[in-house]
């Protein structure tokens, strides 16, 4: 470096929740790289220390908070060495709590909501020159647009977000206040940055929306679809997976279940959360669909991808909710048999329409979390139990902690061990599964 070029600023992003979060993270990481900004893995001495936060979780402002907390000592040691550690608050807690953030905690010199990370240098700039820093506006312009660094190498697994917001504003939901609208993003923008990607060593995309089925981008002569979108970037050379989430069950239409069937590139794993087994209890969550209509729609798809491996969510202890309630969603659960699944016990979001209704009983609830969850993973195991003896294809992502071990992905979204040459990282290879572990699955190559 010679003595004119300033030394790179350290950037230090922790990212909580979602994988769109994830992928803003990223995105936020491109954004500040103009400004010199450099990513490390640690915010001991970090220039800038980003929080990325989630809302779906309970208690998500008072984790931020406490985090901010710790950040602050950090700060502290920073400005004793004669240096400065700017702080930003990104997100979803960013997006709910706004000013309220600065006013707890004036240590943060930035809040930028999910829909204005591309005015994060401007931000940046205004906090450097002690101006309010608050961007949580629901900007006219294209948030998606951005200018992009160098074409730095990637992992062979990436993230693409095509739809952002949600217009179903499900009684538990928080996300339709702080992501705001259902956006999609035009075709040529996604195929576009997909084809990027690719060109970065890229071999496997996942398509990202809050409701990413209900994509709609702008086309060349009219509005694609998910499918659309999915059957124009198999074209792709070099893409070699497809895989697309979250999905609500509204939006799975007859074309996104064909292409199940008819798109080699779309991986036969598909989360699509039901939520509840009740339908008293659906309606009261606003789902808009029934448990049959749910459990339909899975022959459906089943029909056309035998052998695809379903995830899905569950909230168990909504307001309300009886013990025969609570055996319905059980009794869905072993008529469906997932693959994998998420669960959890309702906790209120501020602000959501169910938070003001009176809760179940918690050691009800915790009870019925454990009987759900023990079902789910005796679910999980089988699953992971029949493929012990195939012959999968593998994606090699990563080296393991072993010594010659790689981590490669099944077409199920499973993580694989094997003895494998780091030269196959960004590969497809056949191995033979030849056992099953809690989380993971063993394999030799074939």
């Amino acid at each position: 470096m010679s003595a004119s070029t300033p030394a790179p600023k350290k950037l230090f992003i922790k990212t909580y929740g979602c994988q769109m979060n994830v992928y803003d993270s990223e995105r936020m990481a491109e954004a500040l790289a103009s400004d010199g900004y450099e990513t490390t893995d640690a915010p001991e001495g970090a220039d800038m220390v980003l929080l990325n936060t989630c809302h779906i979780r309970e208690k998500a402002a008072e984790k931020v908070y406490s985090e901010l907390g710790r950040v602050k000592k950090l700060a502290a040691k920073k400005k004793a060495d004669g240096g400065e550690m700017l702080v930003g608050v990104a997100g979803c807690v960013a997006q709910a709590e706004g000013a309220e953030i600065t006013r707890r905690q004036p240590l943060v010199d930035v809040v930028v909501g999910p829909q204005a990370y591309h005015r994060l240098p401007e931000l940046v700039a205004k906090a450097k020159q002690g101006e309010a820093a608050i961007d949580t506006d629901f900007p006219e312009e294209d948030k998606f647009a951005r200018s992009r660094g160098p074409k730095a190498k990637r992992a062979p697994t990436a993230f693409l977000t095509v739809q952002e917001g949600c217009d179903k504003f499900c009684a538990f939901c928080v996300v339709p206040y702080t992501r705001g609208a259902e956006i999609s993003r035009p075709a040529d923008q996604v195929l576009a940055e997909a084809r990027d990607l690719v060109e970065r060593g890229v071999v496997e995309i996942t398509l990202l929306g809050q409701n990413v089925n209900a994509y709609h981008g702008a086309g060349k002569d009219q509005d694609w679809s998910l499918a659309k979108l999915i059957r124009e970037l198999a074209k792709v050379d070099g893409l070699e997976r497809i895989r697309f989430t979250t999905s609500h069950p509204n939006d799975m239409d007859g074309d996104l279940i064909a292409a199940h069937g008819e798109v080699d590139k779309l991986m036969p794993y598909l989360h699509l959360p039901v939520q509840a087994g009740s339908d008293r209890i659906l309606d009261a969550m606003n789902r808009r669909h029934t448990a049959d209509e749910y459990i339909r729609l899975i022959e459906r798809i089943r029909a056309v991808r035998p052998d695809l491996a379903l995830s899905g969510d569950f909230i168990v202890g909504f307001p309300g909710e009886t013990g025969a309630e609570f055996q319905d969603t059980m009794s869905l659960i072993r008529e469906v048999n997932y693959a994998q699944a998420y669960s959890f016990k309702y906790s209120a979001r501020p602000g959501t329409p169910a938070s003001d209704l009176p809760l179940v009983d918690a050691a009800e609830a915790s009870d019925r979390l454990q009987r759900l969850q023990t079902l789910l993973h005796q679910q999980q195991t089988d699953f992971q139990t029949s493929c012990v003896g195939k012959r999968l294809p593998i994606l090699i992502e990563k080296p393991g902690r072993m010594n010659g071990q790689m981590i490669g992905r099944s077409p199920y979204l499973q993580a694989v061990h094997l003895q494998a040459a780091s030269a196959l990282t960004g590969t497809i290879v056949e191995a033979d599964i030849i056992a099953s572990k809690p989380n993971s699955l063993e394999g030799q190559l074939a």
